[in-house]
């Protein structure tokens, strides 16, 4: 079976920076490895060499393997000696071939791999930034950094990876810079940005005008307001969301250095649970028009890169239990895991759960071909 994926042609430029008279197994036949045993659950090289070599027969019937099933520690240096750079591009070609022209929310988080470290402080521990399509469930782009205070200047390298004209960017605290405001507004996106005591001046501004226009009940701005009520397992969450518009009315200097600011945003949520209930209030500011009700759903998407990916690697994958202790390594193998979620996610065919399907995958030969050759 000669088989040529998608995903094949796009990680085939990926530089091989093995010696030439040291090579024993081609770079596309370790990668398709690789991912196939991290599809199937493997938590490690030693589990995907194990993997390997019990599906043995079925790697054989499409992979070259001049040399048979490579060793855990080839696949290790092997994946040590990737560029993530260059392998972060190539996975975001990839995931920009899987869907049609983006849209809608792309939520920007980053997630710690716990047991990424190499010193027994565990200080230096791999942090992954990820764009996540909420449209689309699936993984568009991530870079690596070396600490999450790191977010900062990861985030533009994120972003050149993407085409986000009329998309709207989600940023939790850490990225509410106004340097990346004008990046997103200059490709012609939108922002919709969380703010915390790192943008103090900004947030006490949100503060002050929502407790003053709250007196006069926005008499004397323009506004829109949206409510929800949840129940769940004996819990009622309401959030009200609040939008002011950010126009001539608005005489706050604060505001004008943001660049394209069209509303200041505040989301309260309140949480019964019996007799116990809480109050949290939350601000934002965006690009996009004071639409109370669209910019409510904005904020709702963005947490599916934590139920849809950050959860998922945790607790589907594991992702905590893989000890990849190279940097490099570490980095591609998170590549690896977001290929793998894509792949899944992709699969439309039935209401098998993701654990489900890692479970058919690599039970059933048919359904591991389908999955990596329709992508």
């Amino acid at each position: 079976m000669n088989m040529q994926t998608s995903i094949s042609q796009h990680f085939a430029i990926l530089t091989d920076n093995r010696a030439e008279n040291h090579i024993r197994h081609n770079l596309t036949d370790i990668l398709t490895i690789v991912l196939c045993g991290v599809i199937c659950g493997a938590e490690g090289f030693n589990d995907i060499e194990l993997f390997a070599k019990c599906k043995q027969d079925f790697f054989e019937s499409f992979l070259d393997l001049p040399n048979g099933i490579p060793s855990h520690d080839t696949m290790n240096r092997v994946m040590s000696a990737l560029d993530p750079k260059q392998f972060s591009e190539c996975f975001a070609n990839w995931a920009r071939s899987l869907s049609e022209r983006l849209k809608g929310v792309i939520a920007i988080d980053g997630k710690t791999s716990r047991r990424s470290f190499k010193n027994t402080e565990h200080r230096d521990c791999l942090h992954m930034v990820s764009a996540w399509s909420s449209d689309n469930g699936i993984v568009l782009a991530q870079t690596a950094t070396e600490a999450k205070s790191n977010e900062i200047t990861a985030i533009p390298t994120l972003l050149d990876m993407l085409d986000i004209k009329n998309c709207t960017i989600t940023i939790d605290a850490m990225g509410c810079q106004k340097a990346i405001a004008d990046k997103i507004v200059s490709m012609k996106g939108n922002y919709l940005l969380a703010l915390k005591g790192n943008q103090g001046g900004t947030l006490e501004m949100a503060e002050h005008l929502f407790k003053c226009e709250e007196k006069t009940d926005y008499a004397g701005v323009t506004h829109t307001s949206y409510a929800t009520i949840e129940k769940s397992h004996g819990r009622i969450e309401k959030r009200n969301v609040a939008a002011i518009e950010n126009n001539e009315k608005i005489d706050i200097a604060e505001f004008d250095k943001w660049k394209g600011l069209k509303s200041i945003i505040m989301v309260e949520s309140t949480r019964e649970s019996g007799t116990q209930s809480s109050v949290e209030r939350r601000y934002y500011i965006s690009s996009l028009p004071a639409d109370a009700a669209e910019i409510g759903r904005s904020v709702r998407s963005h947490w599916g890169i934590e139920n849809s990916l950050h959860w998922v690697l945790d607790v589907i994958f594991n992702e905590d239990a893989m000890r990849n202790r190279q940097k490099n390594s570490a980095a591609n193998m998170a590549i690896i895991g977001h290929c793998a979620i894509n792949l899944l996610k992709q699969d439309k065919s039935g209401k098998t759960s993701l654990r489900g399907k890692r479970l058919k995958a690599g039970w059933d030969n048919d359904y591991m071909i389908k999955l990596i050759s329709e992508c």
